[in-house]
């Protein structure tokens, strides 16, 4: 019996959904309000946009079809869509509630309402899925692709076009966070003796020579391929998987760009050395196809390792915190910056699963 990657990525999702509905976390305080004033509200709310109901409903979908997917596992259909609606509605409730402590959110009914219906409708399409098989067509496939323990890898594989979305400052650079690390502990402990502990550098960070661009776009593409290649045993699975990596990895960035600065700069960030970069991972990615599954884990340890070493060593440049402003002024504002939190922290999850992996004994599948 194969483990559902349904209940993390629900985890996960659902921990997004608190994020942005809490976000920015500060301010708290009574305002000497009921906090269920906001049930008996008229409505629809006096302000409210067709972008917002859209956005209500589709944040809740994923949580609803992850839930009933997850639940369908272990019981009756029924049960699983009304229990994954039930859940979502639940937790809609908890975050309005919780909102009214929180003087720059506003808690609506009509929010609680739309992330139900959103909920509601993820699970029932899960059910229809299972009723039409696709559920059991996707596990034949998943049986046929993938070894028995990949749920973890699957897991980190569907979060990584999430983690591209939000712009990089070096294509497919995830996990440039020492600069930004190094910011907030001096604000956080500003004013306080424990400033004086923080480690100074001697040496200022230096931005990325072409070469070090290309070196870090290459194994930016390559980790994922890796990261598969532990978990896909047959040699031609692995070129389909690569190439598909590269697709979506392009196309991903492409979207980020245009969401970014706008679609007629879609492409703009396909210079030469990123150019060469992709060729260079789809080489290498095509030379490793034979490496045995334990190894490609080894490598895709070193690989993360010199990739973080790269990108931690140089800043971001002034006229990319200028792009990360625009970014944040656009209608994605309204996801508070999840999608570059993925970004941040996905390759140091990749980096513990495959420690964990390379660490244990391979199991017999």
């Amino acid at each position: 019996m194969y483990k559902t990657s349904a209940w993390p990525l629900a985890l996960i999702h659902a921990a997004l959904i608190v994020f942005a509905s809490l976000f920015p976390f500060d301010g708290w305080r009574d305002q000497g309000i009921d906090p269920w004033i906001f049930l008996s509200a008229p409505l629809p709310p006096p302000y409210w946009t067709g972008f917002d109901v859209a956005v209500n409903v589709a944040g809740y979908v994923p949580l609803g079809f992850l839930l009933a997917l997850a639940l369908l596992r272990w019981g009756h259909e029924r049960w699983a869509v009304l229990l994954a609606a039930l859940a979502g509605a639940l937790l809609s409730l908890l975050m309005e509630y919780l909102q009214i402590y929180l003087p720059r959110r506003v808690p609506s009914n009509l929010d609680v309402l739309l992330n139900a219906i959103g909920a509601l409708a993820g699970a029932c399409a899960a059910a229809l899925l299972e009723r039409w098989g696709a559920i059991d067509r996707w596990s034949d496939f998943r049986a046929r692709w993938f070894v028995q323990d990949a749920r973890g890898a699957l897991v980190l594989l569907a979060l990584w076009p999430m983690a591209l979305l939000f712009p990089a400052a070096v294509p497919f650079g995830l996990g440039q966070v020492l600069e930004r690390l190094e910011l907030g502990l001096e604000d956080m402990l500003a004013d306080t003796p424990f400033l004086g502990w923080l480690p100074v550098r001697d040496v200022p960070l230096e931005p990325l020579s072409p070469g070090g661009e290309l070196l870090c776009v290459t194994l930016g593409l390559l980790i994922p391929c890796l990261l598969g290649y532990c978990v896909i045993r047959h040699v031609g699975r692995r070129a389909l998987f690569a190439l598909a990596v590269v697709v979506v990895g392009i196309g991903v960035t492409a979207l980020s760009a245009a969401l970014s600065w706008g679609p007629l700069h879609a492409w703009g960030w396909l210079g030469l050395p990123t150019r060469v970069g992709v060729w260079a991972a789809l080489a290498l990615a095509a030379m490793l196809l034979a490496l045995p599954r334990r190894a490609s884990a080894a490598v895709l340890l070193l690989a993360l390792a010199w990739h973080l070493g790269l990108l931690n060593q140089a800043p971001t440049s002034a006229y990319f915190a200028q792009t990360l402003q625009i970014w944040e002024q656009g209608r994605f504002i309204r996801f508070f910056g999840l999608g570059q939190w993925v970004g941040w922290l996905w390759p140091y999850a990749a980096l513990a699963y495959v420690f964990f992996r390379v660490s244990r004994r391979e199991p017999k599948n």
